[in-house]
């Protein structure tokens, strides 16, 4: 399906402290740097997708606490929460649903309640293991 230019991509919200908490691979000793590999890695993903949805994407990964001051990428866009990440994210899900409501949102965690509240809003979810390599 070719993308029509005055549509915006599809948006894919990324739960960024429960991704990089799915994988034991010692993430803890620097939070930051594990944002910070993540999105590195979403990058590509903002090419081709998640399989679930196609790219290309409007990628945005959700960051809180001591993972706070990542910078963004040019595919890639940062947002940090000042408070919960999750809140963070049901906002920006709202905030593009209302702006557009048929535009494809689809956020990215393992977060039951998480899942359930941007259920409520019609955006899809997938689990982390869609965005890592």
């Amino acid at each position: 399906m070719e993308q029509n230019e005055a549509e915006p991509l599809p948006l894919l919200v990324v739960d960024g402290a429960n991704v990089v908490g799915s994988v034991p691979d010692g993430w803890w000793r620097d939070r930051r740097g594990a944002a910070e590999r993540l999105r590195d890695g979403l990058a590509a993903v903002a090419a081709r997708g998640v399989p679930e949805l196609p790219g290309p994407l409007e990628v945005v990964l959700v960051v809180e606490g001591a993972a706070r001051g990542v910078a963004g990428l040019p595919r890639v866009r940062v947002v940090e929460a000042s408070g919960s990440g999750d809140d963070r994210i049901v906002e920006l899900v709202r905030a593009a649903r209302t702006e557009d409501p048929g535009r494809t949102c689809l956020v990215v965690t393992a977060d039951r309640e998480l899942r359930s509240r941007v259920g409520a809003l019609g955006a899809g979810v997938t689990g982390p293991r869609s965005v890592r390599s």
